[in-house]
């Protein structure tokens, strides 16, 4: 019984070492191919831009977080398949299981350390990749000409379930608003507009935790008519945002980190508008990484037997299971914009149709 114990952890650490060398393979294969295609389509745009070899350097430094989400999955079932393919052409495998080890018994290496992966990935996708992506934005957008180089450009937001905000431009410098309009509606009509706020700026006291607006008019409006009252300067008691608020609204919810979009949807929902794609974005956060594992489970017992073609056997799986999956993320992703799934099944039914076919596909693999 010691005997197998030791033979078994010799085969463990065996399995464990030539699984995680074929991940950072793969990882760094599919990282410098897509860098590679990615560096020759935008080469000219940063040659017309100017840009010197560690602009383009840092660009694709914090480009490689977003490649690595996308590819770690593939990589993970790529070496699975890879590693127990190979050790089914070698007869290394049967081997194995001559000497009593079952199919789950020999998984198990492979699913650990599939696991710790997928939670480390969590961290990684929730906050390193949205980090690195803001800045890739930035680079963008002053080397690549893509978007607009002014993030606090024209602003537009509802602010609460009665009021929208227009800011045509936020300094953030100096945390002033410029061309400002405030519409407040009526909360049994939200079609009739009761009262408007047009300023010239509006700056913001952290010491009341308030805006000031200056310089602008005020309206009311009735059955009767309007009114209108002109102002040097206005208090702003009752606006639900702060300038980094303002900051944050203009980011992209790619570049948000996991607590960033559990703010956003909180606002979203004290705003009254629908917070279903933020959602979504936040309940992938923790479904894709999951990805790895689920992948391994159901399509390391296909690989585990020997069969015709070898190492273009595993790499065609690899690719059609791959395939499998994205049609399937993206499929849930198109209903769950549109209402037609919830949220967090969006987010999930692509691993939930996965594990459920590695559950019933599991019996069936010869032991």
């Amino acid at each position: 019984m010691m005997r197998e114990k030791v033979q078994m952890k010799i085969i463990d650490r065996y399995l464990i070492k030539q699984f995680v060398q074929t991940i950072f393979f793969g990882i760094l294969a599919f990282t410098l191919i897509f860098v590679v295609i990615n560096m020759v389509e935008n080469i000219d745009d940063f040659i017309d831009q100017k840009a010197s070899i560690g602009i383009v350097f840092q660009y694709y430094l914090v480009f490689s977080p977003e490649i690595i989400k996308l590819i770690t999955p593939v990589s993970v079932l790529f070496a699975a398949l890879f590693t127990a393919g190979k050790m089914a052409s070698l007869s290394e495998l049967t081997a194995i299981k001559a000497s009593g080890v079952s199919l789950y018994r020999f998984m198990t290496p492979f699913l650990i350390t599939s696991l710790i992966i997928s939670l480390l990935s969590i961290y990684f996708v929730g906050y390193v990749v949205p980090k690195a992506n803001a800045t890739k934005v930035n680079l963008e957008n002053k080397y690549l000409n893509k978007g607009s180089a002014f993030a606090g450009n024209n602003i537009f937001f509802q602010d609460s379930r009665t009021r929208i905000i227009n800011i045509s431009f936020f300094d953030a410098t100096t945390d002033q608003a410029n061309r400002i309009s405030l519409q407040d509606f009526d909360a049994s009509n939200l079609t009739k507009m009761v009262s408007r706020v047009d300023a010239a700026n509006m700056t913001y006291d952290s010491t009341t935790g308030n805006w000031i607006a200056k310089n602008g008019v005020e309206r009311f409006f009735s059955d009767s008519g309007q009114t209108a009252e002109y102002f040097d300067t206005l208090k702003l008691a009752d606006l639900n945002f702060s300038p980094h608020d303002l900051l944050t609204k203009q980011q992209k919810p790619e570049e948000m980190n996991i607590g960033e979009l559990r703010n956003l949807i909180k606002t979203q929902e004290k705003a009254g508008t629908d917070p279903t794609r933020t959602l979504i974005e936040y309940y992938s956060r923790f479904s894709f990484p999951m990805a790895s594992l689920i992948c391994v489970i159901f399509g390391l017992p296909i690989s585990a037997n020997k069969r015709r073609g070898g190492l273009a056997v595993q790499v065609g799986i690899n690719i059609l299971v791959t395939f499998i999956y994205l049609v399937f993320m993206k499929v849930s992703t198109a209903f769950g914009k549109n209402g037609a799934l919830d949220p967090l099944l969006t987010a999930w039914f692509a691993n939930l149709v996965f594990i459920a076919a590695a559950l019933i596909n599991l019996p069936r693999i010869r032991q």
